[in-house]
């Protein structure tokens, strides 16, 4: 079983990373459960916008892409910006969306029997409707999604601490992060079981 974050920070990896942070907490729980991890920080790669597959012309894409199909788990963790998830992670769910159209071996979307989630941070609002985004437009183009699957941490109102500085022991964000894993974990060894059968949905 493997499982892959896509960190959407807009810093790369040199820089510390809030969003890499919390991430790490659920890399945590995978690996207790025997799942191996990799995550990639998108704003160290060259990703081109665009609706193909490959857009070419130095594109790295075609690598994470690579990845996601190899994995069973996906998440992706976005850091808020006026209150939305980051550009960046717009930029991958457009990625992961022109490949949509591709088909397993089954006839299905090449999505099909992979699990996501999503992990938001930042110190001000808008980390529901960052996971809410996130969540809708994964399971529109094929991956399962289990419940309570969305782990964040914002602070209080307002600016203020971010998750390094002041949620790393948040009870609230401990408890999610934690559900959030173990409900990805236990529906992918469901489907990886169990695929979902090919009846209605080629």
């Amino acid at each position: 079983m493997r499982a892959l974050l896509l960190n959407c920070s807009l810093k790369p990896s040199e820089e510390p990373s809030h969003t890499s942070a919390l991430l790490q907490k659920a890399v945590e729980w995978l690996e207790k459960e025997n799942i191996g991890t990799e995550e990639i920080r998108i704003a160290d790669y060259q990703i081109t916008p665009g609706m193909k597959p490959d857009m070419g012309d130095g594109d790295e894409w075609p690598k994470i892409m690579n990845k996601v199909l190899s994995s069973d788990i996906l998440i992706i963790g976005t850091p808020i910006w006026i209150g939305e998830k980051s550009s960046i992670s717009t930029l991958v769910m457009e990625r992961l969306y022109a490949s949509s159209g591709e088909k397993n071996e089954k006839g299905q979307a090449i999505y099909y029997n992979k699990v996501a989630g999503a992990v938001v941070t930042g110190n001000e609002d808008g980390a529901k409707d960052s996971a809410k985004s996130l969540l809708y437009g994964l399971q529109h183009i094929g991956f399962t999604i289990p419940p309570n699957v969305d782990a964040y941490w914002v602070g209080e109102a307002g600016p203020g601490p971010s998750y390094m500085e002041g949620g790393k022991d948040n009870e609230f964000t401990q408890k999610n992060t934690k559900m959030m894993t173990y409900n990805l974990a236990y529906f992918a060894r469901i489907l990886k079981a169990h695929p979902i059968p090919a009846k209605g949905n080629t």
